[in-house]
């Protein structure tokens, strides 16, 4: 059997006139643009369908499945997203009660509000000293399950957006001992079992559901990614019933086909692939560590912070000392060198490599890195930290205010409500400066990463007003909040 994406290939050349949908027709003629219509198809003959695989699916389904060393794969064309809420909700029943590291992606706790769930929650530990979350400790999650014995499912977030591992074997030891299956949200590590050179992946550490975003660090299209079984604790009907809930009635060919190719490359030249790109990411970040002024943050592993790993895939970049911020290095790389970054955050950038970067990207990236490095010794750059505060606001409100802020916002927050009562309950709008002590009725979030700063149902803080404003004021993306402005915040009506 020809595997999905040669099919879908051979398919392009034959002459089928497609009385079926989309509507385009495959005549690249009728659309404004030049897009692939040519392979994008529907549920026709021998094509198989994904919520029901009988033939090409499942067979690329199933080598995924192999190539990982995993009981079962199911393909997700709705990211990671779709995969989380069907390995929840296959996990939990609705109005059960979840333990969930408090760091999780935002689709999980929209299905927790789908699903009306009861979280627990369990805080990563802080690295302090580079300013990010550590791990989730082992003890804090047995602490929790000891003490919430109703929980049905544990789902953590690893690695995390900044490339660090929590102690996975120890954490599902733990939650098999209390009875219930470990969820990992593993979007960030697709590539961890293609080379030593970085953590041992969830899937080999006795997790029981494991989603990975194919397109964040392997060759494959935006929007790919899957979910692994591993284990017999949660059950194949309910994860192919949820699945088929999340996910669209009318999947894409050619993302599915993506994820098949991605597959195929892989086992074929997986090794010279990785081969190369280690040596290319090992030697870059030798090079980048020879910098003064600009810090290569490498979180240090231990019990103090949590972290068990880290991913090496991942460079964070700080410039100790304020004389420029993280958003001001980030647009520097842009507007200067013409190159984007993943995300900035308050203190540090991140840039995330893989398999697909060539020679000449990481050799921009080092030159540019080095270049800003000397600039900034020399003093020939200067940050502009006022230049988003508003001119009304003082010189010494707006000193205040970064002494105030915190580097890592994600502070411990008191939950009063229900997540989904407190969405659903009576709400009035508040400014963010008045709202100190009354409940949130909706999230606030930087994006990326989509982490909550705060959850509906959870208490509103003096220090997270101030974390907010800061983050605004550096020009981060701040979103979840109804009000664009983020001069407002939705509180449960008292």
């Amino acid at each position: 059997m020809k595997r999905l994406y040669e099919e879908l290939a051979e398919y392009d050349k034959a002459d089928i006139y497609p009385f079926h949908m989309p509507g385009h027709k495959r005549n690249p003629a009728c659309m404004a643009a030049d897009f692939p219509v040519h392979m994008d198809i529907t549920e026709i003959t021998d094509f198989d369908n994904l919520h029901h695989p009988e033939g090409l699916i499942k067979k690329a389904q199933e080598n995924a499945a192999f190539l990982y060393g995993v009981k079962e794969t199911y393909f997700s064309v709705n990211g990671s997203t779709a995969a989380l809420q069907a390995a929840i909700s296959a996990s939990v029943r609705r109005g059960g009660r979840i333990l969930a590291a408090r760091n999780c992606h935002k689709a999980v706790y929209h299905t927790i509000y789908l699903r009306d769930l009861d979280p627990v929650y369990c805080y990563p530990l802080e690295d302090e000293e580079l300013g990010i979350n550590g791990g989730i400790s082992v003890s804090r999650v047995e602490r929790q399950l000891e003490s919430h014995p109703d929980v049905e499912a544990v789902v953590i977030t690893s690695p995390t957006y900044d490339g660090v591992v929590s102690d996975i074997s120890g954490i599902a030891e733990a939650a098999h001992r209390h009875g219930v299956p470990l969820i990992v949200d593993e979007a960030h590590g697709a590539h961890f079992p293609f080379s030593g050179y970085f953590p041992q992946s969830a899937i080999n550490c006795g997790a029981d559901l494991v989603v990975q975003s194919l397109h964040k660090t392997l060759p494959s299209l935006t929007q790919t990614a899957v979910l692994h079984r591993c284990s017999d604790r949660v059950s194949e009907g309910l994860l192919c019933r949820f699945m088929g809930m999340y996910q669209s009635s009318s999947p894409s060919y050619i993302l599915m086909a993506s994820i098949d190719a991605c597959m195929a490359g892989i086992k074929k030249n997986g090794n010279d692939m990785f081969r190369e790109y280690t040596k290319k990411l090992s030697e870059t970040r030798k090079m980048l560590e020879k910098c003064k002024n600009i810090r290569l943050l490498t979180p240090k592993t231990g019990e103090k912070n949590a972290v068990f790993d880290y991913d090496r895939s991942k460079l964070l970049f700080s410039i100790p000392g304020g004389s420029m911020t993280a958003t001001e290095l980030f647009d520097l790389l842009h507007r200067e060198y013409a190159l984007e970054l993943e995300m900035d955050g308050i203190s540090y950038v991140v840039a995330l490599t893989s398999v697909g970067d060539t020679e000449e990207g990481f050799q921009r990236l080092t030159e540019a890195i080095l270049d800003i490095d000397r600039r900034l010794g020399q003093g020939q750059l200067s940050g502009r930290s006022d230049a988003s505060v508003p001119e009304e606001t003082d010189k010494d409100t707006r000193s205040d205010i970064r002494t105030q802020a915190d580097r890592n916002p994600y502070k411990e927050m008191k939950q009063r409500m229900r997540l989904a009562d407190a969405m659903d309950a009576e709400a009035e709008e508040v400014l963010l400066e008045e709202s100190v002590g009354k409940i949130s009725a909706e999230f606030a979030y930087l994006y990326p990463p989509g982490i909550p700063l705060i959850v509906p149902g959870e208490q509103v803080t003096g220090q997270l007003v101030r974390n907010l404003r800061s983050c605004m004021e550096q020009g981060l993306s701040l979103q979840g909040l109804r009000d664009s402005s983020n001069r407002m915040i939705r509180v449960v009506k008292e």
